[in-house]
């Protein structure tokens, strides 16, 4: 019966979707409603929450002391990971990072690498011996769609809002923050599903449930693309592939004034 059901819900939604329509009254290219707050916890040197539409996601930024990759000595290190609570949805369970906490965390790190977004020269103390690593830790609070997004939103936010401890005598001292993190390059990732023949920007959780194929692009303020994830067992046409980059990249221009602070 629920396999009914959901046969039933899923075809109705790709009827939906195919007229130019959705479940919520948007348009094939908008998103939810997006907010964001910054500087949320003391403790960290940079937090954001965000939502999009029913979708939470909290970033924190800390750093401490370490050692650099011995094939890069004279860069920081960034280290990124992703927490889907069981509170954010009954698919979620605790302990160790499932797969799709590892994909989320994945996708977000290759966007902010890729993109040249951290100055990792400048979080160089001492080559070879001494850098800052920047932890950026994503939680998952309520999950209804589309946590690609709203986690590199969340994570670029609380970078930009993150002021590095003061280092004295190489002893960190996180009671004085005053600079700002070196971020240079603000990545912005914009998602589509394809659901039948059309392919729709932000699904919600209904939408990713039916969904034939998805792809998470990663863009630059310059247009360029740094990073690209596909997901789903369906698949995009080359066609279908330009096209959404295109819009992907227009929609990235969007987002990316939200992030002025």
């Amino acid at each position: 019966m629920l396999e009914i059901i959901a046969d039933i819900k899923r075809d109705y939604i790709k009827r939906i979707v195919e007229s130019g329509k959705r479940l919520d009254g948007r348009g094939p290219d908008d998103y939810r409603e997006i907010k964001i707050e910054r500087d949320l916890y003391k403790t960290a040197e940079g937090s954001a929450l965000v939502s999009i539409g029913g979708t939470q996601v909290i970033a924190g930024v800390k750093m401490i002391l370490g050692e650099p990759f011995p094939d890069m000595p004279n860069q920081g290190v960034l280290t990124t990971s992703a927490e889907l609570i069981p509170m954010a949805s009954p698919t979620f369970e605790a302990g160790p990072p499932k797969p799709p906490a590892i994909e989320v965390a994945r996708v977000v790190d290759r966007g902010i690498r890729e993109s040249g977004a951290i100055d990792t020269e400048k979080l160089c103390i001492v080559e070879g011996e001494k850098v800052w690593v920047v932890f950026l830790d994503l939680h998952v609070l309520d999950y209804d769609g589309n946590l690609f997004d709203a986690s590199t939103l969340a994570s670029i936010s609380a970078l930009l809002s993150a002021k590095m401890p003061k280092l004295e005598d190489d002893r960190v001292i996180y009671d004085e923050r005053k600079d700002p993190l070196p971020v240079k390059e603000k990545p912005i990732s914009t998602t589509y599903a394809k659901i039948g023949g059309t392919v729709v920007l932000d699904p919600s959780l209904e939408e990713e449930q039916v969904l034939d194929a998805r792809l998470t692009l990663a863009t630059v303020e310059s247009g360029d693309l740094c990073a690209m994830q596909k997901g789903g067992s369906g698949a995009f046409t080359k066609e279908e592939v330009l096209n959404t980059i295109d819009r992907g990249i227009e929609k990235a221009k969007e987002l990316r004034k939200l992030l002025k602070v």
